[in-house]
């Protein structure tokens, strides 16, 4: 089964923009009381009991996680093309919160590191060339800090999104900007699918990135660290990343080079799990999944599918392990699928992850498929209005399923055929706080 996921989505549709402007703004409705941080009063709850660990995987009687990636690679969802003045990225950064309000959503997951880039003054990093069009050149604002700033004003939580090891979508390196890190270290990088990345088996390049990435979170007041599905990069037909020299180096004591691989992820994970706490201790780290670890047919602890993606194999990414393990506090696997999809069922996943979650303090969350609602190239299913809603209903039947991600911001607002209408109807009567 071919993975339709993040990677390869159009750019913005036509309009979206307007449909911005037009839904919200002036006309939006009463905004709850809150609290310091900008999030809905819960009047048995005194302030400052917020902690990085939150109610740790129990589901909270009238809070739950509602949420939306905002994506910026290859400018997706935000800005709608680069190179607009500041002051109209600011503009259409801040419609896409108040649409966030509208759809009575209570969290961002916004993408500040799509491409070993920058979306805030970093040190290490270039400023993104989905800012201005120019890799490292000032947009003259602050994306991050503006964002951060402006969700809690709005009683959104914003959870900083970043891609670990991709460094450009193309295979030059003259490309990057003069000094880019993978510049000056041309052998922390390896051309793989058109694309670049820096080589996960390093020790050196994983202590970079999580510099990188920790510098937005001792800077930034944001609520959470989020990464992808992004590891080693997803399989391309008749290529082969080409770490065998590093292998080499550093993969003694291991079986084969995938243990190595997964080694490598899994101290990435927990290294980033470790800093975060000593960096911010309120801070929640989320990793969003591809949606099946392993079939069935492949682990008997897999779940029933049939995928043609499995992230243990494939991407080496022992995602139930990080559960199991408690590295991190959230986890919002992809479940991008319909219900009664042959090959990955969201009816078989939804048990699986909620079975995973069990008894860890791992939170769970659901990634919803919103941008295949009302495409004409998905199954029928996707032409339903109620299919999104009905996938809510059936996770609300396991305990341990605490929230959803949308995915994306764009089509939050864009809404082709009313599915996110139909969920905030259904299930969003009113305004929620998040769990933690």
């Amino acid at each position: 089964m071919r993975h339709i996921g993040r990677r390869n989505l159009a750019a913005a549709a036509a309009g979206v923009m307007a449909s911005l402007w037009a839904t919200t703004g002036a006309g939006a409705a009463p905004r709850p009381d809150r609290d310091s941080r900008g999030h809905v009063k819960d009047p048995g709850e005194p302030e400052g009991l917020r902690g990085r660990r939150g109610h740790r995987g129990r589901r909270v009687a009238g809070k739950e996680f509602r949420g939306m990636w905002l994506a910026t690679v290859a400018n997706r969802d935000w800005p709608s093309k680069p190179g607009l003045t500041a002051d109209r990225q600011r503009a259409e950064l801040l419609a896409f919160l108040d649409a966030a309000v509208e759809r009575r959503l209570n969290a961002v997951v916004f993408q500040v590191r799509p491409t070993a880039d920058a979306l805030w003054p970093s040190p290490y990093e270039p400023w993104s060339q989905y800012l201005t069009g120019v890799q490292g050149r000032d947009p003259g604002w602050d994306p991050l800090g503006t964002a951060v700033t402006e969700a809690h004003a709005r009683g959104l939580e914003l959870h900083a999104w970043f891609n670990p090891y991709r460094v450009a979508n193309h295979t030059d390196p003259a490309r990057l900007t003069e000094g880019h890190p993978a510049r000056v270290h041309p052998d922390w990088v390896l051309p793989y699918g058109g694309k670049l990345y820096y080589n996960p088996g390093l020790p050196q390049v994983r202590g970079f990135v999580q510099d990188a990435m920790l510098d937005a979170v001792r800077r930034y007041d944001v609520d959470g660290v989020h990464f992808d599905d992004y590891f080693y990069p997803y399989p391309v037909a008749g290529q082969a990343f080409a770490d065998d020299d590093t292998f080499a180096a550093h993969g003694a004591g291991f079986p084969d080079k995938a243990a190595w691989r997964r080694d490598n992820i899994d101290r990435l994970v927990r290294e980033m799990s470790e800093r975060i706490r000593e960096t911010r201790k309120d801070v929640a780290f989320g990793i969003s999944p591809f949606g099946v670890w392993r079939n069935a047919a492949t682990d008997p602890l897999g779940s029933n599918t049939r995928a043609g993606v499995q992230t243990y194999d494939d991407l080496h990414a022992d995602t139930r392990k990080w559960v199991k393990e408690g590295w991190i506090d959230y986890v919002v696997p992809q479940l991008y699928w319909h219900i009664g999809n042959a090959a990955a069922d969201y009816a078989e996943l939804v048990p699986w992850w909620d079975e995973v979650a069990r008894g860890t303090g791992v939170d769970l969350y659901v990634g919803e498929a919103l941008y295949k609602a009302g495409d004409p190239a998905q199954p029928a299913a996707w032409q339903d209005p109620a299919e999104l809603s009905r996938h809510l209903t059936l996770a609300g039947e396991h305990p341990r399923v605490g929230g959803h991600v949308f995915f994306s911001a764009k089509e939050v607002v864009m809404d082709r055929i009313g599915a996110m209408a139909r969920v905030v109807a259904d299930h969003y009567p009113t305004a929620a706080r998040p769990p933690g």
